[in-house]
């Protein structure tokens, strides 16, 4: 019986077998499961024997192996660390075409640093807080959409209510004043990278799989994501054309045409794509709380970088 066909076992190598903790020096081949138990619980089918093709085998507990998501990946799937070289690190979405050219998709805070980047820019995979650097280029940056941040109004009428308002305040001796804000309506945090080889790049997501398309999104569809920080995990959409403020450090954004889910992200997730059950593509996340995440309909991605998949 092949070992592979064992349940659990996730690694087979040459080593040495180790006996109560202590390395006996004898030569084994080592076996990694993801759960190690005692026999009385496993079926006569889970066991494995204790010589394999004449020689030893030692048994040990590995845990679920997984690739990891910070290092550099050629090629590069969707779900590992990617980033502008003025920006720590985020998420490589997935690989999105337009005609026909293959992009990677992702943020416009991950990939153009928040509107601070020009066209034709690097790309490091993995991003800088991983160690990617000038030999880590996966990609130059080919089109983002830009984020319209708050900023003071340079509107007379605007200005002329807030001070007059603020007359009225300092008469009656309220401490509250008005500032006249130009607040732009976003509905989108995204940009495109063009990679320097095509082969570099996988139409894979790490631990999902290939996208089958997209889809519209509705109030309790369980949703998933793969992410440079936080792995593949799942949660529940809860509210659709959600209309949020979004603090970037630098400035705060509104954006309206929102998804709301449970909980899906932590920094450094930014620029993962979200799907459904059906392993179709429902957005693309950038922002989130401790409680929420939040996420662009990826059919206003897709109409506003003018890309197909």
């Amino acid at each position: 019986m092949n070992l592979w066909s064992y349940p659990n076992v996730r690694l087979v190598g040459k080593g040495k077998k180790v006996t109560e903790g202590l390395n006996t020096g004898r030569d084994a081949i080592v076996i990694g499961v993801t759960q190690k138990l005692p026999r009385i619980l496993l079926r006569k089918r889970e066991i494995i024997p204790s010589t394999y093709k004449g020689v030893e085998t030692d048994v040990i507990e590995v845990g679920e192996i997984r690739a990891l998501r910070t290092t550099k990946h050629r090629p590069a799937p969707g779900g590992v660390s990617i980033g502008h070289p003025q920006v720590t690190a985020g998420t490589l979405g997935m690989v999105i075409r337009s005609s026909d050219a293959r992009y990677i998709l992702s943020n416009n805070h991950v990939l153009a640093n928040s509107n601070n980047a020009q066209i034709g820019d690097p790309i490091y995979q993995p991003g800088v807080h991983d160690g990617g650097g000038v030999g880590d280029t996966i990609a130059h940056l080919v089109d983002f959409i830009p984020i319209g941040f708050s900023e003071v109004s340079t509107c007379p009428i605007a200005n002329l209510i807030a001070n007059v308002c603020n007359w009225i305040a300092e008469v009656f001796n309220r401490q509250t004043r008005l500032k006249a804000v130009a607040e732009p309506i976003n509905l989108v945090d995204c940009a495109i990278a063009l990679p320097e080889n095509d082969a570099d790049v996988s139409d894979e997501i790490l631990e999902i799989g290939i996208p089958c398309g997209f889809d519209e999104v509705r109030v309790g569809d369980r949703v998933k994501k793969s992410g440079r920080t936080t792995g593949l995990n799942y949660g529940e959409v809860t509210i659709t054309d959600a209309t949020a403020r979004v603090n970037y450090g630098v400035g705060t954004a509104m954006f309206a045409e929102q998804i709301i889910t449970t909980k899906l992200a932590e920094g450094g997730d930014s620029g993962s794509v979200v799907l459904n059950e059906e392993n179709n593509v429902i957005g693309l996340l950038f922002a989130g709380s401790e409680n929420v995440t939040i996420v662009n309909n990826i059919f206003n991605v897709m109409d506003l970088l003018e890309i197909t998949y």
